[in-house]
């Protein structure tokens, strides 16, 4: 009886054994697959940490085994042969525990599943808003013949923001440029905008008036029911074979043209979208010569506060003054600055600026 003791221990053991050696390859496979994938080096770190321990265990189960085997075959005091049973106590709960144990390391493999797919998540939350805002406000605009064009985008608060532009080729001889803002702030107004700025490419596309491709977008627009939402937009039109620009605002903050040696304001020439269904809206033009200048922006630009002053369209056309041969990419920056100086600090707003120079 002495000596089966032992034996029964050691038999114990080596099963427990078995199963911290079955758990230790499991999590070893977890390990390496973190590696492989290059997931979070923390999630590597404990996947690896939990596989040692389960090891720890298999090797004190084994050597504990090892143990017994040499107490049983050997002529030992009885009470030291019962005593070293004690040592297969730890395999005997390991062994009553083996389904939980299982469960454990499938719970863990799950684990890191999970935790890998929720960090592709919240990667791709934190992508969403700044791919969104590019989608807006291009950091990289189409390379067109004759044309220098810098352009500038600042979000107020996070990424998501009402303020958008655009330029594009119309057709052979003609070119757009579009700069928009949607009042609030958010996932909201950004939808808003990028659906504006889409539907009002297929307009320009359709009508070689701007001032009739804003009355389709504010059609279209104010059939979508966004509460107290409303747009400014001003779009301009270059026709490098006639030499001119022909423009349209949609209550948009007046846009600015060097030409003969002037800055001349473009006013609006209709009401904001989405504020009347049958607004009316119409178009200017003006020449378009060698040098000239179009600066456009939004609010958020000549919004910018001191106190209860502002930056306004003053201070807007007298930066352009002072300048008006810099590169569209210096002028846009100017620009910005002057109002940043001006306001003391970061501006509260959103801010896009878009120049062109023809060449």
């Amino acid at each position: 009886m002495e000596r089966l003791v032992p034996a029964l221990g050691a038999a114990l053991c080596i099963g427990s054994a078995a199963v911290w050696i079955q758990s230790t390859i499991a999590r070893r496979r977890v390990a390496r697959r973190l590696s492989a994938e290059q997931i979070d080096p923390d999630l590597w770190r404990l996947a690896d940490a939990e596989a040692r321990r389960d090891y720890s265990s298999a090797l004190a189960a084994v050597l504990a085994a090892i143990v017994l085997i040499v107490v049983a075959l050997t002529e030992v005091p009885n009470t030291v042969a019962l005593a070293s049973g004690l040592l297969a106590v730890p395999s005997m709960i390991t062994l009553f525990r083996r389904r939980e144990l299982a469960e454990v390391e499938r719970i863990a493999a799950s684990r890191s599943e999970i935790e890998k797919r929720a960090r592709e998540v919240l990667s791709q939350e934190e992508l969403a808003p700044l791919q969104w805002a590019n989608r807006l406000a291009p950091s990289t605009l189409p390379d067109l013949a004759g044309f220098e064009i810098g352009q500038a985008y600042q979000a107020g608060s996070g990424a998501m923001a009402g303020d958008f532009y655009d330029v594009f080729q119309v057709d052979d001889h003609r070119v757009a440029a579009v700069i928009g803002d949607v009042t609030g702030h958010g996932i909201e107004p950004s939808i808003t905008a990028l659906q504006a700025k889409y539907l009002l490419r297929a307009f320009l596309l359709q009508f070689r008036d701007p001032g009739q491709a804003l009355e389709q977008l504010n059609t279209q627009m104010s059939e979508i029911e966004r509460g107290d939402e409303f747009i400014s937009l001003c779009v301009l039109v270059f026709d490098t074979d006639a030499e001119t620009l022909r423009y349209a605002s949609a209550g948009h903050p007046a846009a600015f043209v060097w030409h003969a040696r002037e800055v001349r304001p473009l006013g609006a020439t209709g009401p904001l979208l989405m504020l009347d269904p049958r607004g009316s809206y119409h178009s200017r033009e003006l020449a378009w010569d060698p040098d000239d200048v179009a600066v456009l922006y939004t609010d958020g630009l000549a919004e910018a506060r001191n106190g209860d002053a502002l930056f306004g369209e003053d201070g807007v056309a007298s930066m352009i003054r002072r300048d008006p041969t810099a590169s569209p990419d210096v002028l846009t920056k100017v620009l910005v600055e002057a109002a940043r100086d001006f306001a003391g600090g970061p501006i509260d707003d959103d801010v896009a600026v878009l120049v062109l120079r023809r060449v």
